[in-house]
């Protein structure tokens, strides 16, 4: 018996984007919207388009840029946001507009102040104004696993004569557990007029950690569309994360009857995964599924002793899978630049000349304090030099003293996009803080520090240190910022500023966003 698709919606760019502190730029987001269609995705919600210009245009840039894939955006079920999104995915081989409304009878009754007859007619409306401005359309009934069956199957019915051919049920607020979210894809299946026109699609999220579990569920009772993101990014606790979903199938495709298959190449699954973690400053956590650092790693005697002697004794996939290889290039100061720029191309960076150069000037900096440079170290130097936010502020110099029965006090010269040049100098009450109170003094910006951390991206002594800070602005939004640097001081002074630099470029592009839940 052949196996059933399975379509991969990947909705980083817009559900993952809602993770308080993962603003993307525009050009971070269109990168990693080509990774994406590398991975193989069959659809990417680029962006919430009426939300505000930076959406808009992050969606049409997809939209023009990215071939061999649906492109998708979101859309409230009123004419101005699908109009909005029709004309963001008008450069779009194939595009799909996603409209959703309010099911449940709370979210009814305390959001939309609507009666249920009023909120269907809506759906209907919507689902027929955005046939007129995409090739597809996809319907959501917001908190559906806390909505009424018999409205479900009314709505749903609804919209498919309407011209809906996917019906997407979100589990918005992550309430239901898999056993449950899996009877409801059924009864849908079987209770919902012309279904047979359309695909089920899941969207679960993570309140309850059961987020890839319900949305498998899902599938084993005939959803054939998933919604997901890289790392499991999302608002609150996350959605389900792609690569747990399409690990799982790829696992256990004995699990589901009929058999189901995906299109994603799962040997890119780690380079998504770490291109998102590294634009977001979302550290992936080590006992993370399939991509933590410890998902393939044994330290037990038995099971070291097993995996020498049959490697699926304790292993149920392999590292080369998700695109991980058992030997890393090891590269030096004497490795010259055509092993650099090789290594890049081997790494996924598709890099300008200018960008080469600038990465490779950092590469032999780099190289001079430590011997050797391991691909991690490659990305962070990419990451950190190349694929930088609009500076509007350069940590040019710094100078920090600390030790035992001496004040802390740092200096920083900090030059600005208008080739400023500010000075301060600060004490406080470690080397860390008194960088950051200069530089408070020398942007004239002072946001709030919520959280710091720092760790090493290999190991060894000279490992380079990745420091994260997040930050508040006035209005409770957070940002993060990062760096990297073999000093931890000068790496973390570098993620203040780059968090710094994060705020006021989403606040420039991003005035009049507004965010949104499924």
């Amino acid at each position: 018996m052949s196996a059933e698709h399975v379509t991969i919606f990947d909705t980083t760019l817009r559900d993952g984007e809602q993770s308080p502190g993962a603003a993307l730029s525009i050009s971070e987001k269109l990168e990693i919207a080509h990774q994406l269609a590398k991975l193989g995705v069959d659809v990417i919600e680029a962006g919430f388009p009426v939300s505000s210009p930076a959406q808009f245009e992050a969606t049409k840039l997809c939209a023009e840029q990215i071939s061999g894939v649906t492109i998708c955006g979101l859309a409230r079920a009123n004419a101005k946001d699908i109009e909005a999104a029709g004309k963001a995915l008008t450069p779009a081989k194939k595009s799909r507009i996603h409209t959703f409304i309010a099911t449940s009878p709370i979210h009814m009754e305390y959001k939309l102040r609507k009666k249920p007859d009023e909120v269907l007619k809506m759906a209907v409306e919507a689902v027929k104004c955005a046939c007129e401005h995409a090739d597809e359309v996809e319907f959501s009934p917001e908190d559906a696993c806390r909505s009424e069956m018999e409205f479900l199957y009314e709505i749903l019915a609804a919209v498919i004569e309407a011209g809906a051919t996917t019906l997407n049920i979100p589990d918005t607020v992550g309430y239901v557990l898999p056993y449950e979210y899996g009877q409801i894809i059924a009864k849908l299946k079987a209770n919902v007029k012309g279904i047979e026109k359309a695909v089920l699609s899941t969207h679960c999220h993570n309140d309850l950690g059961v987020a890839t579990a319900n949305s498998l569920a899902g599938v084993r009772n005939g959803a054939r569309q998933v919604e997901c993101t890289i790392n499991g990014l999302g608002e609150r606790a996350g959605n389900a994360a792609m690569e747990e979903i399409v690990m799982a199938i790829h696992t256990r495709e004995d699990f589901f009857e009929p058999n189901v298959t995906s299109n994603i190449n799962t040997k890119e699954i780690y380079r998504a995964s770490q291109l998102v973690s590294q634009l977001t400053g979302f550290v992936i956590q080590p006992n993370k599924a399939i991509v933590g650092a410890n998902a393939f790693a044994h330290e037990s005697g038995i099971h070291v002793d097993g995996i020498l002697k049959h490697r699926e004794t304790y292993e149920i996939m392999t590292p080369e899978m998700i695109g991980l290889s058992g030997s890393r290039m090891v590269l030096g100061r004497h490795s010259g630049r055509h092993g650099f720029v090789d290594r890049c191309k081997q790494l996924g960076y598709q890099l300008t000349e200018e960008e080469l150069q600038t990465a490779y000037e950092k590469f032999l900096e780099i190289a001079d304090k430590k011997k050797e440079i391991f691909d991690e170290d490659i990305a962070a130097i990419i990451n950190d030099e190349v694929r930088m936010v609009e500076q509007v502020y350069r940590l040019e110099y710094l100078n920090v003293t600390s030790g035992t029965g001496t004040l802390p006090t740092g200096a920083v010269k900090i030059r600005t996009a208008d080739d400023e040049v500010h000075q301060a100098a600060a004490c406080g009450d470690g080397p860390v803080d008194a960088a950051y109170e200069a530089i408070r003094l020398a942007t004239g910006q002072s946001p709030k520090l919520d959280h710091y951390s720092i760790r090493a991206i290999t190991g060894g002594k000279e490992a380079m240190g990745e420091a994260t800070a997040q930050i508040k602005n006035e209005a409770g939004r957070t940002f993060i910022g990062r760096g990297v640097s073999t000093d931890i001081i000068e790496a973390s002074a570098k993620a203040y500023v780059d968090a710094i630099n994060r705020m006021l470029t989403v606040q420039t592009d991003d005035k009049a966003a507004t965010k949104v839940d499924l």
